[in-house]
């Protein structure tokens, strides 16, 4: 089954478990946990979701020299997360170093390897930014399968990119690298910061193999009546 990842964009524990509760019942609960809730409550927060028997995104995004990176990949391997995130941008040595140390703290610790995903262009950077702030001449489709494919030769376990870019990538760089989707919305949604947004039926259509939810889903009058709805649009209504 793909994953439907519940981005947690809450500001203290307290609120995200009021949230999570009546989530209870559902099997296989995947999450992201990203920078504001991680930064507010640490490592105790992944703790407490992991003893719930909930599976972890830990979107933090690393970008630093490799060595800084392979250390502080050797910390969160510990934290038995199932998926993190680091910057494609900061290159193929990077990325083999982030590789390496969740390799070796999974060791160390006793922990399974975490996914690592490589985030390509953000789901709110447009073809004009691409081009104007970031200088880069090529297409966005092009140049996220050009990361997508240094992280794949590095190491990597999959991308973050919108799913407009997913059978590009998949042809391009391999059928088999995981392509985890942000910027999903429901047609009654507004696009909000994103820019390549998608639905989840078409997220599907166009070979996601997970994707990442959150406003449409934690702003819904029944959360957990729309996690299911989305959970089995991605899934072909299985």
């Amino acid at each position: 089954m793909k994953p439907v990842f519940i981005a947690l964009d809450f500001p203290t524990a307290a609120k995200t478990f009021e949230f999570l509760q009546p989530f209870s019942e559902i099997n296989n609960l995947s999450v992201k946990v990203g920078m504001e809730l991680f930064y507010r409550e640490g490592p105790e927060i992944i703790k407490k979701l992991r003893q719930k028997n909930i599976n972890v995104f830990l979107d933090l995004k690393l970008h630093d020299i490799p060595h800084t990176v392979e250390k502080a990949a050797f910390q969160l391997a510990q934290l038995d997360v199932q998926y993190t995130t680091i910057h494609a941008l900061g290159g193929g040595k990077m990325i083999q170093a982030a590789r390496d140390g969740l390799d070796a703290g999974s060791k160390q610790y006793h922990t399974k390897k975490p996914k690592l995903l490589a985030v390509t262009q953000l789901t709110s950077t447009s073809e004009a930014q691409l081009k104007v702030e970031e200088q880069v001449d090529v297409s966005m489709p092009e140049s996220v399968s050009h990361l997508a494919n240094i992280a794949y030769q590095s190491g990597a376990d999959g991308v973050i990119s919108s799913a407009l870019e997913d059978e590009f990538i998949h042809k391009k760089v391999n059928k088999n690298l995981l392509c985890i989707n942000p910027g999903i919305r429901l047609n009654s949604n507004n696009s909000d910061d994103q820019k390549r947004v998608v639905t989840p039926i078409k997220a599907r259509q166009l070979g996601s193999d997970g994707i990442v939810v959150g406003r449409s889903i934690t702003k819904a009058d029944n959360p957990v009546e729309t996690y299911k709805m989305i959970f089995a649009e991605i899934n072909g209504g299985k």
